[in-house]
C-alpha cells in the first residue's frame, strides 16, 4: 500500500523535478540574456546620443553652408564679379597685374599723369583678407596723380562704371598752387581678384 500512496506523490515530484532542472538549465541562459540586454541598453543609449550630437552638428554644418550660399548670392546679385584671370595657380603679384593693367588703361586714356604708385598686397585690415583670403587677392594702391578737372571727373565715372570690383577707400584732391585748373590727387583703391 505504499508503493499505491507513493504513486499518488509520483506526478508532482516529477513536476518538481522537472521544474528544478529546467531553472537549472535555463538560468544561466536567462542571466546571460540578461546581460546581453543591459549591454545592447547601453550601447543604444550610446549611439543615440552620439546620434544626437551628429544630428547637431549636421544642422550647424547646414546652417552655416546656407548662409555661405547666402552671402554668395548675395554678392553675385547686389555687386560686380571679381576679376579672374585667365590663367590659374599664379602668385598674387600676377593674379592682381591684370586688374591693375586695366586701371591703368583708365588712366592713360584721360590723359592722367602719375608721379607715384605704391603697392601693398593683401593687407591686414581688409575684410576679404580676414575671412577669404583663400579665395581672393587683394591689392592697395596708393596713387599721387596730376590732372585737369575734366579729365579727373571722366576717369572717376569709368572707375566707378568698371566691369570688376574695386574699393575706392579715399580721394585727397588739392589744386595746384600756381595753377588751379591742374589737380594734385592722392588716390587709394582696392583690386580684387579670384585665386
Amino acid at each position: 500500500m505504499n508503493s499505491e500512496k507513493l504513486k499518488f506523490y509520483y506526478i508532482p515530484i516529477f513536476i518538481i523535478i522537472l521544474a528544478i532542472g529546467a531553472i537549472v538549465y535555463f538560468a544561466p541562459k536567462i542571466w546571460e540574456n540578461y546581460q546581453n540586454y543591459n549591454t545592447t541598453k547601453d550601447s543604444i543609449k550610446d549611439k543615440t546620443e552620439q546620434l544626437e550630437k551628429k544630428q547637431a552638428q549636421l544642422e550647424q554644418y547646414k546652417k552655416e553652408e546656407a548662409e555661405q550660399a547666402a552671402k554668395e548670392q548675395k554678392e553675385k546679385v547686389s555687386g560686380k564679379p571679381f576679376y579672374k584671370p585667365i590663367e590659374s595657380g599664379l602668385d598674387k603679384e600676377s593674379v592682381i597685374t591684370g586688374e591693375f593693367s586695366e586701371i591703368l588703361q583708365l588712366i592713360r586714356v584721360n590723359k592722367i599723369k602719375v608721379r607715384s604708385i605704391s603697392y601693398d598686397y593683401d593687407p591686414a585690415d581688409d575684410n576679404f583678407v580676414k575671412g577669404a583670403s583663400s579665395k581672393y587677392n587683394v591689392a592697395r594702391l596708393n596713387m599721387e596723380m596730376i590732372a585737369n578737372y575734366a579729365n579727373y571727373d571722366n576717369f572717376l565715372k569709368e572707375l566707378y562704371k568698371h566691369e570688376h570690383f574695386l574699393d575706392i577707400q579715399s580721394v585727397e584732391i588739392v589744386p595746384y598752387k600756381k595753377n588751379k585748373k591742374i589737380l594734385l590727387i592722392n588716390c587709394k583703391i582696392k583690386l580684387y581678384a579670384q585665386k
